[in-house]
């Protein structure tokens, strides 16, 4: 269950709400993105999930009212806009009351009058969340500062100084939301590809439907300049299509009859007939939705101390600020009250944690969606934040360093059935398979397969399949599958992978097919090593001789062989002893070790289903050299965060303690509290920008 909390702009009030809703008895899981304004909920079983949420609503409302929980097609633009511009209004007229009460002489009444009626219009809602909060029990957040701090001054007779402060603030305020919103926006404009329609085929009528209500076998139109609504294979027409919104790639891909073309996609030039293959729920558009939206949900570690800082650090402040006026009125006999009231005030300004509990979540935010932008999709900050610590790249071969497009190179019949006879019965063993060989030797039959000769399919993990084809049992699979049948077999010292074919427990000879290694590869390898991996790796079900030779050509460290999908689950545990792990693969026998890796990369281009399901991240481009990007993208955005509070920490720091010691006035602290905050979130919207990365 997601919905979107439509006036969140508080990251300690997403903090509060949060953390109350995951106390609720009917809540198993509760995930605030402040970032995105998405709440996510995990309800436990057995559960009134309409009652569940309207208990939820209420807590809402009564810890934020002016927040609304909607569903996300009930957001909408003009509402934020009409809700901007209703700031905006109360800052300009208490702007022009505030600048009339400095510029005209007025009596001490008339003065008072016209800078309260100015407080009041810019800074009631504030005072007002303040009281609210503090009968709430939730006293220590932002609203109680400067609520104390302004009404503080006006005790003191500085009327202008208060009304200033919350000008200078609720100005601040709405920039930093301003800057927000612009960063949301542009994430969200990366992720702007869900198809709004599709043109379903019935006989000879063209219907405009949801795309939801299309099924599977569907025939669409996908008429130039729309976007792909489905994933499904051409059936008529030649096209270039667009696809820089899946793979961060701005060269047009040329598309015809049989390519599969994926949802997200925009049709350039010409007129595609297509099958559908995936419901719009199953479909690439739909899942990469999913990854990016429920991104920020999983929390770096840095957050996470961040928002549990804030939550210990505002009540020490406030206890120093009371403090700095208790000790020199009681054991000063010269201390004014006034002065130090005033400069306990200036000091709980300052002290509010803003720039770090939005900046911090924003940085991570801005970084997943930078990578987004070069067709790296992560799903979570704690991942990003966990590239930055990599020490090892594990590297599945097939698909992953390789492209996985075999072709056969040789078929060599060892026994009484010809070359033709030999790929024929090999073809029709593999027509159940989704392994790139079983492809690439169908492909070569080049005839169509009758399924009816083939009955008793089953497919032995990492060693090949037994099927019954007319009648005869075929064993078709790699020489360890020959070694358990007990079957003796040829072909051992040849450079590519080598199927080798027995009928009726009789060895027949052997198909050679070759694979090739991606253009990239190389270049990743080497620029790992550039930035420091201690060592890369490649995991591989192929022989010993063809997985040696593809490691020595792109300099991969280690290679290991002949593994089956729990043996790669064992040998990157052996990595894991020595530091933190990648593992990069592509295929269902990966799945496994994807989700067993400190962070596992999917090829997501050609990748299985379950393989981007089991990753962390997913490449759409099929380019090991994204690895790269996606660490130098993590190394940016950790630097951000780390500029952020470092500039955070030593601005406030330094100007508490001119506050404390009446050095800096109440001025002075909003400039370092707000200030500090816009400066830490437009450097934390740096961390989109990637085009030089």
């Amino acid at each position: 269950m997601k919905y979107i909390l439509k006036g969140l702009d508080c990251p300690n009030c997403a903090a509060k709400i949060e953390k109350k809703v995951n106390n609720l008895k009917a809540v198993k899981h509760a995930t605030l993105a402040f970032a995105t304004q998405t709440l996510e909920l995990e309800l436990n079983n057995s559960i009134d999930e309409e009652k569940t949420l309207n208990e939820i609503k209420t807590l809402i409302k009564e810890l934020e009212p002016e927040v609304e929980v909607l569903e996300k097609n009930e957001v909408k633009q003009e509402d934020e806009e009409e809700n901007s511009k209703f700031e905006l209004a109360k800052i300009i007229i208490s702007s022009i009351l505030f600048a009339i009460g400095i510029v005209f002489e007025f009596g001490k009444t008339a003065e008072l009058a016209i800078f309260l009626i100015s407080y009041v219009i810019i800074g009631y809602e504030i005072v007002f969340k303040a009281v609210k909060n503090i009968f709430k029990g939730e006293v220590f957040d932002e609203n109680f500062l400067m609520t104390i701090a302004t009404i503080g001054a006006f005790g003191i007779g500085e009327f202008h100084e208060a009304v200033a402060v919350m000008l200078f603030y609720s100005v601040g305020e709405f920039l930093q939301d301003k800057a927000v919103e612009k960063s949301r926006k542009s994430i969200t404009k990366l992720m702007d590809i869900r198809p709004d329609y599709a043109n379903l085929k019935t006989g000879d009528d063209i219907n405009k439907v949801s795309p939801n209500e299309v099924k599977i076998g569907d025939v669409i139109i996908i008429k130039p300049g729309e976007r792909v609504p489905l994933d499904g294979i051409i059936l008529e027409g030649e096209s270039l299509v667009d696809t820089s919104a899946l793979t961060g790639e701005s060269v047009p891909r040329k598309m015809e009859k049989d390519n599969e073309i994926l949802s997200g996609m925009i049709n350039k030039t010409g007129l595609l007939t297509v099958k559908v293959t995936k419901t719009f729920e199953n479909s690439t558009v739909s899942k990469i939705l999913d990854l990016v939206q429920n991104a920020s949900n999983k929390k770096a570690h840095t957050e996470n101390f961040i928002t549990k800082f804030a939550r210990i650090y505002t009540p020490i402040v406030v206890l120093l600020a009371i403090l700095i006026v208790a000790i020199p009125t009681l054991f000063v006999q010269e201390a004014v009250f006034s002065e130090w009231l005033y400069k306990a005030l200036v000091f709980l300004v300052i002290s509010c944690p803003c720039a770090l509990v939005i900046s911090i979540p924003l940085s991570f935010f801005s970084g997943i969606g930078g990578a987004s932008k070069k067709g790296i999709l992560v799903k979570g900050a704690n991942y990003l934040e966990l590239l930055n610590k990599i020490d090892t790249v594990v590297f599945d071969k097939t698909g992953t360093l390789t492209k996985g497009v075999f072709n056969v190179t040789e078929i060599v019949p060892l026994g009484k059935i010809t070359k033709e006879e030999l790929l024929e019965y090999c073809a029709y063993a593999e027509f159940y398979s989704n392994h790139p060989i079983g492809t690439s030797i169908i492909k070569a039959y080049e005839k169509d397969i009758e399924k009816r000769r083939i009955s008793g399919y089953t497919e032995i993990s990492g060693n090949g399949i037994k099927a019954n084809i007319d009648g005869k049992n075929v064993l078709v699979g790699n020489t360890k599958l020959m070694k358990n049948e007990k079957i003796q077999c040829e072909g051992e010292n040849i450079i590519g992978t080598v199927v080798h074919i027995a009928i009726d427990r009789k060895y027949e000879g052997y198909i050679v097919i070759s694979d090739v290694i991606k253009e990239d590869s190389k270049d990743a390898i080497k620029d790992l090593k550039k930035l420091g991996i201690k060592s890369t790796v490649m995991l591989t079900g192929d022989t010993k001789q063809i997985a040696k030779h593809i490691g020595k050509e792109i300099g991969i460290d280690k290679v290991v062989s002949e593994l089956l999908p729990v043996d790669k689950v064992e040998e990157l545990e052996k990595c894991m002893k020595d530091g933190k792990v990648i593992f990069v693969g592509d295929g269902i026998n990966d799945s496994p070790v994807l989700a067993r890796a400190d962070v596992g990369i999917a090829m997501g281009g050609i990748g299985s289903d379950s393989a981007i399901e089991a990753a962390d991240a997913v490449i759409m481009t099929d380019e090991p050299s994204k690895i790269v990007t996606a660490i130098k993208i993590a190394r940016k955005t950790k630097k951000i965060v780390i500029e952020n509070i470092i500039l955070a920490m030593v601005v406030k720091l330094a100007a508490m303690t001119l506050g404390a010691f009446g050095i800096a006035t109440i001025w002075e602290a909003v400039i370092a509290d707000v200030g500090v905050t816009l400066v830490a979130v437009v450097n934390s919207i740096r961390a989109l920008h990637t085009k030089r990365i």
